[in-house]
């Protein structure tokens, strides 16, 4: 198949792949058409670099800012962070980047991205996580979600008991400061989800940690299965009245999460409801037969992905990984494949619908050489008729599929095109 992306530049390559490894892509576009882009770094190399760094627990990450005045062709490096997970968004006559060191660390420039601020911590004592995700805007305010790990003792991957958590400021406002930011009631994957109910999808696929000691293929320590749960939220808002889940009032914000149940193509989805006081409540959605919904059918949903709602065509657009073969046994897997089966990361490809539910295949955006050569976790904005896009990418030097080594830059050339 062809692509419909081309790869126009390289944002970043590790120096040291073994050992410092390139994560979350974040994109923006300013109204004056230079491109925000940020990215962080991990791994053991990270204490080895010089510059800002922030600390989680024992460990030790690296974000940087980069501005492109060429549509990507170029980027420049403007300066270091010490967050992971951040993104980059407009507000106002201000750009900021929200990410989190533990606690939720936010930034701001005034002059297009070439200075700013300090770092200022918008909690403390926390822990968040999350991934670059979309930004919407309604109403003068701009809502994003980070989420929030509600149980400090989980000792396996937690995303069992992330909270995602929408944030809610006025455009304009100072947001450094964190009276300036409501933020929304939190759930979780396991206070909310009910597994026997869903019984009859196989969910979850595979048995967790917390219930077998003995894995499911050669590498024990590599491919195990933590409990389900959700993460990496996006929010979207239905505006076509015709749309089963519209709300008239414009109260109502969905969030479509990565769905980690051990299969693929199924996204987790709750929403959150302002109230008449202004704040806003997180609760499940429910079908029109009035059953709860929690999972939909959504290509890529078991990987971080991203939504994008353009404007001119009354369309979502979708950047997702592709699996090719969940179904294999574990132990068959090759040594460059990492974790299980549904974690494959080589396909990146491109969507769009009316509705987020019925998602039409658009193309191939790029496509790794090897299964270790990823092309995933990508970040995405439109920029007059074409989409950039940033992709969390991996050469013959990466790692593995997941600590990668570079941050490639895509351009989907008049993707609106694509429309059939």
């Amino acid at each position: 198949m062809e692509k419909i992306g081309k790869q126009i530049s390289t944002l970043y390559r590790s120096p040291t792949p073994e050992s410092v490894y390139a994560y979350s892509p974040g994109v923006c576009v300013l109204p004056s058409g230079r491109i925000i882009a940020t990215m962080d770094l991990g791994g053991p190399g990270v204490l080895e670099l010089d510059g800002v760094k922030g600390t989680i627990g024992k460990i030790q990450v690296k974000g940087k800012i980069f501005v492109s005045d060429d549509c990507g062709e170029s980027f420049r490096f403007v300066t270091d962070t010490p967050m992971q997970h951040a993104r980059p968004f407009v507000s106002g006559d201000s750009v900021y980047v929200l990410g989190h060191a533990g606690d939720l660390t936010i930034v701001r420039s005034d002059d297009d991205g070439e200075t700013w601020t300090e770092p200022v911590k918008l909690t403390e004592g926390q822990s968040w996580h999350q991934a670059p995700c979309n930004v919407h805007y309604a109403k003068g305010n701009v809502y994003l979600v980070m989420e929030r790990k509600l149980d400090k003792e989980c000792r396996t991957w937690p995303v069992s008991i992330l909270a995602p958590v929408l944030m809610r400021a006025k455009c304009g406002d100072d947001l450094t400061k964190v009276e300036n930011w409501t933020f929304a009631s939190e759930i979780c994957c396991r206070d909310t989800v009910e597994l026997d109910k869903s019984k009859y999808f196989g969910m979850p696929f595979y048995k967790s940690l917390e219930t077998v000691t003995n894995m499911l293929c050669r590498e024990p320590s590599k491919r195990h299965f933590p409990p389900p749960g959700w993460l990496e939220t996006n929010v979207v808002q239905f505006t076509d009245p015709r749309h089963i889940w519209y709300d008239p009032d414009g109260k109502t914000f969905h969030l479509f999460m990565r769905a980690h149940t051990g299969g693929t193509n199924m996204a987790a989805v709750i929403k959150v409801v302002e109230n008449d006081d202004g704040s806003m409540t997180t609760m499940t959605e429910n079908a029109p037969s009035g059953e709860p919904l929690i999972y939909l059918p959504f290509p890529g949903g078991e990987m971080k992905f991203h939504i994008l709602w353009d404007e001119q065509t009354k369309l979502f657009w979708l950047v997702s990984t592709q699996p090719t073969d969940s179904m294999v046994r574990p132990e068959t897997l090759d040594s460059d494949r990492y974790d299980l089966p549904n974690n494959e990361r080589q396909r990146l490809v491109l969507y769009y619908s009316r509705n987020c539910v019925d998602w039409i295949f658009a193309g191939l955006v790029d496509k790794g050489e090897t299964q270790k050569q990823a092309r995933h976790y990508a970040s995405m904005a439109i920029i007059g008729d074409d989409l950039i896009i940033l992709s969390r990418s991996g050469d013959k030097d990466a790692l593995s599929a997941h600590n990668t080594n570079m941050i490639t830059v895509h351009k989907v050339k008049n993707f609106r095109s694509l429309i059939y």
